[in-house]
């Protein structure tokens, strides 16, 4: 092809010139939008015009220096004296805390003496963990009962009930002695109350004699035997006897303390008279106590006996907070108690053979009753009020 052919790049035939106007095109403006928009982004704004014209309008000669700006920095905020610095202290109340209230609270218990007391009670508490302790031969622990069991029912002697003894020194300070006492209240803590009195008048054990029912639970057993029970037969009683052990014995039995409240303080039958043989065979005295407020704790005003044959017990007791309040008729009321150890009645002065001769046991048994029944009738009157 020859030179003449070619036709350079142009508009209109002029090659390379252009249309020669100061303004694109519309068809090159349309190819290039971003073009466009960048020039309108970066458009001086009409307050940089106004400096570009005052910097026209200024004189000439040294431009004068910019003052140097430097950003502030924030002042440090001073450290006040009386505001320490945070630091992890323990959650919780200190172990200072709980060994002052500890101290207090046995302080309050045992007066000033309590450091003495205390050390027993951790002395104790070592030998119960490690097995230096002893029983007798019918499971009684003298210690857990006068540490533990009496601590518990003297304030509620005291307290509650308010018990008033008499005729304390009635009580042997040594030797044997079988007590025979009146039965009543629906559950029998009568028996409790005058063990506690026991103690407390005379500083010795009371070793009550329990029903085949007591020793038949799971629970109430074993605690029936560290306490001192043991199961209400001449054997055990009579070996009690003869080692010079305060034995006590409640002839009445359940029908006593499931007595009617309309039949409160009217003794029941004594059974066959089977503790005043035992007193005759160990030559011991028989005392006889009279206890009056414990018919007033939980007065039984109805039965069950289906309920009671089903379950196996004596009887189902109703009273007027049981079972209608459930656990809390369960609480006994605060009647005033009196309690009133009598005069001793010997045995020691019958012949060896006295204690096979059922008249004479019916006749000592007759006397023993006879003598409970009008110290109650005796009380009663010296009471002036069931609960004052």
């Amino acid at each position: 092809m020859a030179d003449a052919d070619i036709i350079p790049l142009g508009t209109r035939g002029q090659p390379g010139r252009g249309t020669g106007r100061a303004r694109p095109s519309a068809s090159s403006r349309s190819l290039a939008p971003a073009a466009k928009s960048k020039a309108k982004a970066t458009a001086p704004a009409p307050e940089s015009k106004r400096a570009a014209r005052a910097v026209k309008a200024a004189p000439a000669g040294p431009s004068p220096e910019p003052k140097a700006t430097t950003d502030k920095a924030p002042r440090p905020r001073p450290a006040t004296v009386d505001q320490p610095q945070a630091v992890n202290e323990p959650v919780g109340i200190p172990a200072q805390d709980w060994v002052e209230a500890a101290a207090e609270a046995a302080h309050q218990t045992w007066g000033s003496a309590w450091e003495r007391h205390l050390a027993e009670l951790l002395a104790y508490l070592r030998r119960r963990i490690t097995g230096e302790y002893s029983v007798d031969e019918f499971g009684f622990d003298a210690e857990l009962t006068g540490r533990f069991l009496m601590a518990v029912l003297e304030p509620i002697a005291q307290k509650w009930f308010r018990i008033e003894v008499r005729g304390a020194e009635n009580i042997p300070p040594t030797g044997g002695a079988l007590i025979v006492s009146n039965h009543s209240g629906t559950i029998p803590v009568d028996a409790a109350m005058t063990a506690a009195m026991v103690h407390r008048e005379s500083g010795r054990f009371l070793r009550p004699l329990g029903a085949d029912l007591v020793f038949g639970l799971p629970i109430v057993s074993e605690l029936a035997r560290l306490t001192g029970a043991t199961l209400a037969c001449n054997e055990d009683a009579e070996r009690m006897l003869r080692t010079g052990e305060l034995v006590g014995v409640w002839p009445e039995g359940f029908k006593g303390i499931g007595k009617p409240f309309a039949d409160r303080y009217k003794l029941q039958r004594f059974g066959r008279g089977g503790f005043v043989s035992a007193a005759m065979r160990t030559g011991v005295p028989i005392i006889p106590v009279s206890v009056v407020g414990a018919e007033e704790i939980y007065p039984l005003v109805g039965n069950i006996p289906s309920l009671a044959r089903l379950l196996g017990i004596p009887y189902v007791p109703i009273t007027p907070f049981f079972p209608l309040l459930g656990p809390l008729g369960l609480i006994p009321l605060p009647s005033k108690w009196l309690i009133e150890f009598g005069e001793p009645i010997r045995t020691d002065a019958y012949d060896p053979g006295a204690a096979d001769d059922p008249m004479l046991v019916f006749n000592v048994t007759d006397q023993v009753r006879e003598t409970i029944q009008q110290t109650l009738y005796s009380l009663l009157m010296q009471r002036p009020n069931v609960f004052g």
